[in-house]
């Protein structure tokens, strides 16, 4: 075999292998699992002024707990870009004016304080948040 055939043969190789690859990874994007809507179940429990309850189940994909909040469907909020995020003042029609009463809306995420801001705070399947009304005495 001369020097010429063998830098033929390789290119050929070299070209089949491309084409094959290309065929896979048109296959694979063409054919891959797509991200599907609902793909996290959480709880979400709000706690007002009153100590009453009111419990939301939430299927999303979100990957904070501020999308997954304007996935709740029936659960209104409000607040303020501050320094350290988005500061809630009201949730369902109603204010926490800390200057006012020094209230304020907490949130808690498997029962333990949430260590970030909603627009930080990470959601995971089964996580239970609850947002609660509270008052510094």
């Amino acid at each position: 075999m001369t020097k010429n055939n063998s830098k033929k043969h390789i290119i050929i190789g070299l070209v089949v292998l491309l084409v094959i690859l290309a065929g896979l990874l048109f296959a694979y994007t063409k054919f891959k699992p797509t991200t599907s809507g609902g793909n996290k179940t959480i709880t979400v429990t709000v706690v007002d002024s009153n100590a009453e309850e009111k419990n939301y189940t939430v299927k999303t994909d979100a990957e904070y707990l501020q999308q997954a909040l304007d996935d709740t469907e029936g659960l209104t909020y409000k607040g303020s870009e501050g320094d350290y995020g988005l500061m809630i003042t009201e949730v369902n029609g109603e204010s926490a004016d800390f200057n006012k009463d020094k209230a304020y809306w907490s949130f808690y995420v498997n029962g333990e304080y949430c260590n970030y801001g909603i627009a930080e705070q990470p959601v995971a399947d089964g996580d239970e948040f609850k947002i609660v009304y509270e008052t510094q005495e």
